[in-house]
């Protein structure tokens, strides 16, 4: 197959460029990196709400991805990656939290 070929199916393609399920998930990689521009915020900072809708979401629609025809690779990526940022940021806040309580004896 040549490059011509390869780029028309996929512009072709029912999750390529010409439809939603291509640039929904490509605008939802900002969300993703957003997040690990955050790995440098303090762990103090971290929204534990909303680091668990970034995480329960990427889980959910990670699974949703692999279930629709076709399969939308683009989506399945960006929501793993969201389910791992989210949850190392989630690591972060507790880590945290549990280091700041007091040892009791």
């Amino acid at each position: 197959m040549t490059v011509a070929q390869k780029l028309q199916a996929f512009w072709n393609h029912p999750a390529g460029p010409k439809t939603i399920h291509f640039w929904a998930p490509t605008f939802k990689w900002g969300i993703s990196l957003a997040n690990i521009a955050d790995i440098h915020r303090p762990a103090d900072k971290i929204s534990t709400p909303q680091q668990v809708a970034i995480t329960a979401t990427g889980v959910i629609w990670s699974r949703y991805s692999t279930q629709i025809t076709p399969v939308n690779y683009n989506l399945l990526a960006v929501n793993a990656f969201m389910a791992v940022t989210g949850s190392y940021q989630l690591y972060r806040k507790f880590s945290h939290e549990m280091a700041q309580k007091p040892a009791t004896a």
